[in-house]
């Protein structure tokens, strides 16, 4: 039976928080924070939660062999919006709830979506190195041709929050055409921006770039590969910040490489970080960030305060926010 403590709850937080989160969570709980910049070792985890209620970590792998050890734990609050460090089945048994920071980050992500779209486009990164070199030496341009962006067809495969922020600066800022795959479909947001819903092979084969905003599952593992890219125009671009693996990346370097596509821009890897032996690191074609979709330091303070209030609404008021959908069953919201 988990404990109950009569003082101040204990929670751990695996990594450093800004220090405005750290003194509203100290108003609530006894906290110890892991202030190393590397990893926290798994066996030093496994110490440190013993008596922990709460547990508020990005991307900590949540599995039975750490919940054996938390025999007090009752709620993982995680900095982000992917949660597929959660064993979800495992947490389920457990009694367990897992929250994540869903909507503070999305227009942030967006920013750097398009950010990834221009780039890849209008060949940014490569132009750059370019004139770094100078090569720039005469007034033909006809090799620096790129795409256009505005006025072209968008095609989102995921139509979460963050896809609906995409689909609003893509409408209202470039004159986009939307397609969209969905799990369900979105009749108002339709309605709304004049979106259209299709099958995923039809997003694909109809749009001049390609958008993957998923959840990492075992039903999207490797969602996008061969047989995707083949179906894409030669003239697509493709871009991936939701998670790594949700994309075939020999499938995608080889799709680059043979110039079945434009180009790609990626903030996600099937690694994390990358190999330095990547072949994705050697193409010119393909624009690459460190997985820093959210990473601006007003929306990281926002996602680490709505993850530290996530746990103060279960663990002290008993009223669960952001709550994982699957985990919603184990709880009353």
């Amino acid at each position: 039976m988990r404990g109950v403590n009569v003082l101040k709850p204990k929670i751990f937080v695996t990594q450093l928080i800004p220090d405005t989160v750290k003194v509203y969570l100290e108003n609530y709980f006894t906290v110890e924070i892991w202030e190393q910049q590397e990893i926290i070792p798994r066996e030093t985890l496994y110490k440190k939660i013993q008596e922990s209620e709460g547990l508020l970590t990005a991307g900590i792998e949540i599995n039975q062999e750490l919940l054996s050890q938390a025999i007090n734990l009752k709620v993982v609050s995680n900095i982000s919006v992917g949660y597929n460090n959660f064993d979800i089945e495992v947490m389920k048994e457990n009694g367990i709830i897992g929250t994540n920071t869903q909507g503070v980050l999305d227009e942030t992500v967006t920013d750097l979506i398009f950010g990834l779209m221009l780039s890849t486009a209008r060949r940014i990164n490569e132009l750059d190195t370019y004139m770094r070199n100078g090569e720039w030496t005469s007034g033909d341009d006809r090799n620096l041709f790129g795409m256009d962006v505005y006025g072209q067809t968008l095609g989102i495969i995921g139509l979460g929050r963050i896809g609906e922020s995409i689909v609003h600066r893509a409408v209202s800022g470039f004159n986009m055409d939307v397609l969209y795959h969905n799990r369900s479909r979105k009749t108002e947001l339709e309605k709304q921006w004049g979106v259209q819903y299709e099958q995923m092979e039809d997003v694909l084969t109809k749009s001049d770039f390609v958008i993957v905003m998923t959840p990492l599952n075992k039903d999207t593992f490797h969602l996008i590969g061969k047989k995707q890219f083949e179906l894409m125009k030669d003239t697509a671009i493709f871009i991936n910040a939701s998670r790594g693996p949700i994309v075939d990346e020999l499938a995608l370097i080889d799709a680059l490489d043979k110039k079945k596509i434009f180009a790609a821009g990626l903030d996600v890897f099937e690694q994390e970080p990358i190999n330095s032996t990547n072949p994705l690191l050697k193409l010119n074609n393909v624009v690459l960030t460190p997985h820093i979709g959210s990473a601006t330091d007003k929306t990281r303070e926002e996602m680490a305060q709505l993850a530290a209030e996530n746990l103060v609404n279960a663990i002290i008021h008993k009223k669960h926010s952001n709550v994982v959908n699957e985990l919603k069953t184990i709880v009353k919201i």
